[in-house]
């Protein structure tokens, strides 16, 4: 009989620190054949990868995955629930949308995902040691932006299309003059103050 292999599975989130649209997550579970490859061609955390970088190695991941899942919380959740609580359901959401179960969750930063009926383990800089979880950062990181960039069309007064959401000084300066959109986080200071 085949002994089945242990799949583990590495989960980020990105877009904690934005003014602007969902913070989002990934699930992503690679075969071990790969890892040393996809390590040798420098996939690291997205944070220290260009936008050139993080495209090509996102579409490198989503070819050799095993299975991969993006989970999110809109602006509206995080709101309602807070950042810290959006991240983390975020992450349950990537993970359990999984086709495949994993047999291991090894998720970055120091909390674990309240609930998961998945054994896990939390890494303090797991994006930056566990290239399972680099590679989930990525996913996630690409998956957004390009959200943000559709956005931006729709929203074109607050530079969404270079600051990606996040507090640059123009964004700021658009929501003094026009208020926040439906997409941002009105829990948010800078956002809750023109209400």
């Amino acid at each position: 009989m085949k002994e089945l292999k242990t799949l583990v599975a590495g989960v980020d989130e990105v877009g904690r620190g934005c003014l602007f649209g969902p913070v989002v997550a990934a699930a992503v579970i690679l075969p071990d054949e790969v890892l040393s490859e996809l390590k040798i061609a420098g996939i690291k955390d997205s944070k220290k990868l260009t936008n050139v970088g993080r495209k090509k190695f996102d579409l490198i991941i989503r070819q050799v995955a095993l299975d991969y899942q993006i989970g999110y919380c809109s602006a509206a959740e995080i709101d309602q629930i807070n950042i810290f609580q959006a991240s983390l359901l975020a992450m349950k959401r990537a993970v359990t949308k999984l086709k495949l179960r994993p047999s291991l969750c090894l998720v970055d930063g120091k909390w674990p995902i309240p609930n998961l009926e998945i054994p896990q383990q939390s890494i303090i800089k797991g994006d930056e040691q566990v290239l399972a979880i680099a590679a989930a950062s990525i996913l996630a990181k690409v998956w957004r932006d390009e959200l943000i960039l559709r956005l931006a069309k729709k929203y074109p007064e607050y530079g969404l299309e270079t600051n990606k959401g996040y507090g640059t000084a123009r964004h700021l300066l658009a929501l003094k003059e026009h208020g926040p959109s439906r997409h941002h986080r009105r829990s948010f200071r800078p956002c809750a103050e023109k209400l």
